[in-house]
């Protein structure tokens, strides 16, 4: 029985860490690029609400890969909206 739970843990652990390591290569292109453009902010801000609520759950229910996983990847979320309004501000073109 305590292969099985080292099992799941192993099996939640490692989809975690690739779930979360997806975002890493967007938020290097939005920064690298300084555009944003083609960022919806809504899915984004969504995705965010949506995070803190795995991560509320992670912690409700003991699970440090849920609560890991959801915090790291709610700070590269987080990171894309602060990317995007960033950039969408600068690109707009100034009133003289």
């Amino acid at each position: 029985m305590q292969s099985v739970a080292l099992t799941v843990t192993i099996v939640g652990s490692v989809s975690a860490a690739l779930t979360t390591a997806a975002f890493v290569p967007q938020v290097a292109r939005v920064w690298r690029l300084r555009d944003a453009r083609d960022i919806s902010l809504t899915t984004f801000a969504v995705f965010s609400v949506g995070l803190t609520g795995w991560v509320a759950y992670g912690t409700l229910v003991a699970s440090i890969p849920i609560v890991a996983a959801n915090v790291l990847t709610l700070g590269l979320a987080l990171t894309i909206v602060a990317l995007k309004m960033k950039f969408d501000r600068s690109a707009r073109p100034s009133a003289a």
